[in-house]
């Protein structure tokens, strides 16, 4: 069936007024949200499934519509369809208002490095002091040439229409996130603002979904690669799975962690000492995902954390995820 004109929707409502029992299996792709609320509205059943795993199960060497159509039908009939965990519309739209902030600073940030280029070539270097109100003045005082005048203008004039911007969208997340008091407990640990415990809770959903740390740190893409046989181990860089932003917030805020609270800053120093400065940032925020997951499990602030210590000698642990 063809999607661009309409026959899907056709055949999907032609079954609605048919009163019947539906449940449509789908592996997980992007641009298929009209396609979610199409089902949503005509209440049915929508599963979406592990692509990898999906994968996985092919036995034929050949791929074709026809083919990923009668394995999906199959894995559903037989009941091993591997569902994944869908976030709710609320959630899906609160992380695009995170990512649109973080892509309005990545943008004002490129504008900001092309005004610093062009100080520095007429001979000013200020660095962060350049964009004080005396610094500002100085920048604007320089004497260029017409066609860079004019290139310096439409920067600066895009920086502070970025600016207000992003400080709107700043509020906006800080008023989303002290509605959540699990967000407001996860803003107790040293360098996690606002932003980052917005994001790891709205990524995460839920900490009953991950039976133990080591999970969280997979699912965020913050374990290295491993190709091992025998006895002989072969690991690799991050596998970097799960959310790219999520896991940037994370070494942000751990290296604010570092800067500012003395526990975090001498177990980076020793991971430094032993390792790669790179590694040490990674395991950092690797540490703080796991450390944040379990405060949210538990219910515990920062303080209550360090008071409880360890969680692998409670009864009832185990791995596996749910």
């Amino acid at each position: 069936m063809e999607h661009s004109d309409g026959e899907a929707e056709h055949f999907y409502r032609a079954l609605e007024r048919r009163q019947v029992s539906v449940r449509v299996g789908i592996e997980a792709t992007g641009h298929a949200r009209w396609f979610e609320r199409l089902l949503a509205e005509l209440k049915f059943e929508l599963w979406i499934g592990n692509a990898a795993e999906i994968k996985a199960a092919r036995v034929r060497k050949q791929k074709t519509d026809r083919h990923d159509a009668l394995l999906l039908l199959m894995l559903l009939v037989e009941d091993r369809f591997p569902r994944l965990w869908v976030p709710s519309p609320e959630n899906r739209d609160l992380r695009q208002l995170i990512w649109h902030r973080h892509r309005l600073v990545q943008m004002r940030t490129r504008a900001m490095s092309q005004i610093q280029a062009t100080a520095m070539n007429e001979g000013v270097r200020r660095k962060k002091a350049l964009w004080s109100k005396s610094g500002r003045q100085q920048l604007e005082s320089l004497l260029l040439a017409p066609w860079a005048t004019r290139r310096r203008q439409d920067l600066l004039e895009l920086v502070d229409r970025l600016s207000g911007t992003i400080a709107e969208l700043t509020t906006a997340i800080e008023q989303e996130a002290h509605k959540r008091p699990e967000v407001l407990r996860l803003m107790t640990h040293p360098g996690v603002g606002p932003i980052t415990a917005l994001a790891f809770v709205l990524v995460i959903g839920s900490p009953d979904r991950f039976a133990c740390g080591k999970q969280i740190g997979s699912y965020l893409g913050l374990i290295p690669c491993e190709d091992s046989s025998a006895n002989r181990q072969r690991l690799g860089h991050i596998t970097k799975q799960g959310s790219s932003l999520v896991r940037y917030l994370l070494a942000e805020s751990a290296q604010a962690a570092v800067r500012w609270n003395s526990d975090w800053r001498r177990r980076y120093a020793h991971l430094s000492m032993q390792r790669d400065r790179r590694i040490a940032k990674v395991a950092m925020a690797r540490r703080l995902a796991i450390s944040l997951y379990w405060m949210w499990r538990k219910g515990y602030d920062y303080q209550q954390s360090l008071k409880f210590g360890s969680h692998a000698v409670e009864p009832g642990y185990r791995h596996g995820v749910k």
